[in-house]
């Protein structure tokens, strides 16, 4: 039976960044990917100025964005800062660059390799050419998104989920767009977002006002009204869990979409994996760490699911929210970064 400090279960940006902390500070590290490449995730690629685009190399950037284009059924705006406000990156790229930092720190990282069991303090694993072994750890990371494993492991539900549907279409996108549109998304929204030489077009909606299916079909009848008509066979779904019930579990810890940190009301999910595995780290290393940034960070995410379910509590009213929301920022008595995640 092999040994570690900490097994780390996902090759996202929460399990990345969680392990190269770590193993920058000394500690053995493995992390199990269960894909044999890191990197590419259903996501719009978005990060925000105040978010992960200060932590990453300019080079993984392909555009940025000092403008958003935002649409209602009543009004249209664009809301501009001074500064770049959002950026777009390759999820493929930006996956690649964490796994290289991680390893350069010593974090063996096993890809193709999925989790078949779990027990207290045991895991068993098997890879993809069929060799299976069993590995002995002190401490247990869930960083394995939405359908988390670890979360199942430790008992803990999924009762708050959201879901994002896109494709990428050929060509170049002048603009970033948000389409909020209650009678086609409910509370969620359509989107553009441009990258280096095609463009990312979705939606995303909270799963409970409707399903996945229905909501596939609304995108392409949305598509098909703007005259994008892309194949429905590169439309790629994926879930989003915004059920936020802590991050440690005794040995056991969560991050990211794992722990239910993604925002349910923009869908925003990078950054609080990032932030939240950075943390996690801190705490392992440090048991009197006080972790103030994810602290701020579950305050946002509490906040967006409250302003979430008062929309859904009350669609009429929620829409009027939505108006007043998109003229307070053209008028720029709020700032664009309060709707982020980031602090």
């Amino acid at each position: 039976m092999d040994t570690t400090e900490v097994l780390i279960v996902g090759g996202g940006p929460g399990g990345l960044a969680c392990a190269t902390l770590l193993a920058q500070h000394g500690v053995r590290v493995v992390l199990v990917e269960r894909k044999s490449v890191i990197g590419p995730k259903v996501c719009a690629g978005g990060i925000t100025c105040n978010g992960l685009l200060p932590h990453i190399p300019v080079e993984l950037i392909e555009r940025t964005f000092s403008q958003q284009h935002v649409s209602t059924l009543r009004q249209s705006a664009v809301i501009t800062v001074k500064g770049p406000m959002v950026a777009t990156v390759n999820r493929h790229r930006l996956g690649q660059w964490m796994a290289d930092q991680a390893q350069r720190a010593g974090v063996t990282l096993l890809t193709g390799t999925r989790l078949l069991s779990l027990e207290e303090h045991h895991a068993g694993l098997e890879h993809l050419n069929g060799q299976r072994h069993r590995l002995q750890f002190e401490q247990l990371v869930g960083a394995d998104g939405t359908n988390s494993l670890v979360r199942r492991f430790i008992g803990l539900p999924v009762d708050a989920m959201g879901v994002g549907i896109h494709c990428e279409v050929s060509g170049w996108y002048p603009q970033m767009e948000w389409h909020l549109d209650p009678d086609m998304f409910g509370p969620g929204y359509g989107w553009y977002f441009p990258h280096q030489r095609q463009y990312s077009v979705g939606v995303y909606a909270d799963s409970r006002w409707i399903p996945a299916r229905n909501l596939r079909q609304q995108l392409l009848g949305w598509l098909q009204q703007r005259r994008v008509q892309p194949d429905a066979s590169t439309l790629r779904a994926g879930l989003v869990n915004y059920d936020y019930r802590g991050v440690r579990f005794g040995s056991v810890w969560l991050v990211g979409d794992a722990a239910g940190l993604a925002s349910g009301l923009t869908g925003e999910g990078i950054y609080s994996a990032f932030l939240s595995g950075q943390e996690v780290a801190r705490m392992i290393l440090a048991a009197d760490y006080t972790p103030k940034r994810l602290q701020m960070l579950v305050r946002k995410h509490g906040l967006h699911r409250r302003l979430l379910a008062s929309v859904m509590a009350r669609p009429r009213i929620g829409s009027l929210m939505m108006e007043v929301m998109i003229m307070l920022l053209r008028s720029k008595m709020i700032a664009f970064r309060h709707l982020e995640m980031a602090d």
